[in-house]
């Protein structure tokens, strides 16, 4: 395995991969990975470093499984070659979304993730993760404690919230989701909308990736209102639309405690507690707006 210490360009380079010579260019804005693009006389290509990072669930094989399936069903870019803590893939040129474009181009980010969930999994091989985001906001809880977290003191009010949105959504329809649609996962190349970075994919109800591309990307009631009717093919309301509510809460809470734990664990050059700190305050103003409809 490429060790830590490891300097990425002597391990791109070395490589069995390249025609001639290459050129090698950082891909800034990650908070997972650390990736690249290489250029080559034949080719572009991205090169992602990343071991398993057993304190956010993200495991190499299934982000492998996941990306394959995705490549096969043309969601995604298609895999060019694997090795120890490196996963090459083909280069899309195009135009990373902000959260702007994402709210813009809405019905197709939404047609794009219908699609996640009902294609990929046809083409799946071999174990792949389910991902349980009540599970997933507990198991922080715990490791935040034995960091010693500056946020242990709010822990309680965060597992009640998630306790009260885990009997809201109560049984769920499994998909294979996507589950971090932020807005710059979504590539456009001028034809056509791509997909990208699976680190966190898995078995999870659809409500899950809808509140998060929801709560990622500013959507307004309109937008989710729209959302919501385009995915299901028919207007959403009733128990269906509180269902989404209580995930879009789940989805910023997530997000909030995942930064949290990402300001103890990643070596990333980020400012987790900036973060932090956002996506808390999106998830409280979430949380009380919905509570307050809960009332009514």
């Amino acid at each position: 395995m490429a060790s830590r210490e490891s300097d990425p360009e002597t391990v791109i380079r070395a490589l069995p991969i390249w025609n001639g010579r290459i050129d090698i260019q950082p891909l800034l804005g990650g908070i997972t990975n650390k990736n690249y693009l290489v250029t080559d006389a034949e080719r572009r290509a991205v090169v992602r470093f990343g071991g398993d990072i057993f304190v956010h669930g993200v495991m190499r094989f299934n982000e492998l499984a996941a990306t394959r399936a995705a490549g096969a069903a043309g969601i995604s870019p298609k895999v060019v070659y694997v090795g120890p803590s490196v996963l090459v893939l083909d280069f899309i040129a195009g135009h990373s979304y902000g959260p702007e474009d994402a709210r813009a181009d809405r019905d197709r980010c939404v047609a794009l993730v219908k699609r996640v969930h009902r294609e990929i999994a046809v083409h799946l091989r071999g174990p792949t993760l389910a991902f349980n985001v009540f599970h997933i906001v507990r198991d922080y809880a715990h490791r935040l404690i034995e960091d010693r977290s500056r946020m242990t003191a709010q822990l309680p009010r965060f597992l009640a919230a998630a306790d009260a949105l885990e009997r809201i959504v109560g049984p769920i329809d499994l998909v294979f989701a996507h589950n971090d649609l932020l807005a710059a996962n979504f590539i456009d190349d001028g034809k056509r909308l791509w997909l990208v970075d699976w680190d966190y994919a898995g078995w999870n109800t659809p409500l899950f990736d809808l509140g998060g591309l929801s709560s990622n990307n500013g959507f307004d009631e309109g937008d989710d209102e729209s959302m919501l009717s385009a995915y299901f093919e028919a207007p959403v309301a009733g128990e269906l639309r509180r269902k989404f509510r209580a995930m879009l809460c789940a989805s910023l809470l997530r997000e909030a405690m995942w930064s949290m734990v990402s300001e103890h664990h990643s070596t990333i050059d980020f400012d987790y507690v900036a973060y932090t700190d956002e996506n808390l305050r999106r998830f409280d103003a979430a949380w009380t707006a919905f509570q307050e409809m809960e009332r009514k």
